[in-house]
């Protein structure tokens, strides 16, 4: 192979990167089409003042009645015999978890500009998904940091007592950033997310989530009530972020009802850009 040929492919490869990378932008921030995208915002409305209306109520109940009464309930934090709880826990963290979304998004776009015709479309759709995912578990964390800072609630370890009314607003510090838990955030928004996008995983998802919230109570890093808020936050803004997806015809269909369901395939909506990155 000449250098001139060689130095042809190269430029062929990073101009195909670049049209994947931009089309994964555009086709996010481009203007709604779906017909049926107004009844599907009424839907998502109703179901989340519906949803924040009972958890809401849970969360106020769980601060009054159990907070203060489950510190005493869970092992001395510390215990040595906890290392199990500890490194389970670390499977909710959100920076690892994001990061791992990340390098697979990554992963996605430098293989696919190499590739061209149908596999390109079925990774180029994979990794359509999984951005998706990202963005499901991103948003929604964006929204709880904002609530620790101006909430300032004290962790359960906190002031030396059981203390569920510990509040510290826009302390900016770890230890008063207990409301609402990042951890139950990033596992339920990706448990929602990924059930959203591959059904069949639905059972292991929930279980799942509730185990990386399960870990936060049993380490005393958060109150019941933080949990469930955290849980809140990361359902309701995997939903919004599924409804933006949807109404852009991006991985959802919306039904007569206004029900959003995945799409089974949606490779054709990047056979036009596997075409146009992979010609000479």
């Amino acid at each position: 192979m000449s250098a001139r040929a060689g130095l042809s492919e190269s430029s062929n490869y990073f101009a195909s990167l670049g049209a994947v990378a931009e089309r994964s932008v555009a086709q996010l921030v481009r203007p709604p089409s779906h017909s049926r995208r107004a009844l599907a915002a009424r839907r998502l409305a109703r179901h989340s003042l519906l949803i924040a209306a009972m958890l809401g109520a849970l969360i106020i109940a769980l601060m009054y009645v159990l907070d203060a009464r489950e510190i005493g309930l869970m092992p001395t934090r510390g215990t040595p015999s906890l290392w199990p709880v500890r490194i389970l826990t670390e499977f909710g963290k959100d920076s690892y978890v994001l990061l791992a979304l990340g390098t697979m998004l990554l992963v996605v776009a430098v293989v696919s500009a190499a590739l061209s015709g149908s596999s390109r479309a079925q990774l180029l759709n994979f990794g359509m998904r999984l951005q998706f995912v990202f963005l499901a578990v991103l948003t929604p964390l964006l929204v709880s940091e904002a609530l620790k800072w101006a909430v300032g609630r004290g962790r359960p370890f906190v002031g030396g007592a059981a203390n569920a009314f510990n509040f510290a607003p826009f302390a900016g510090t770890e230890a008063y950033a207990s409301f609402p838990s990042a951890h139950a955030v990033t596992a339920f928004a990706l448990a929602f997310a990924v059930s959203a996008v591959w059904p069949r995983a639905r059972l292991a998802m929930i279980v799942y989530a509730l185990l990386i919230a399960a870990t936060r109570l049993v380490l005393l890093s958060h109150h019941p009530s933080d949990v469930v808020a955290g849980a809140l936050i990361g359902v309701l803004g995997a939903m919004s972020v599924r409804y933006w997806f949807a109404a852009r015809r991006l991985g959802f269909a919306i039904r007569c009802d206004g029900k959003i369901a995945p799409l089974r395939s949606v490779s054709g909506q990047f056979k036009g850009v596997a075409r146009k990155a992979s010609a000479p």
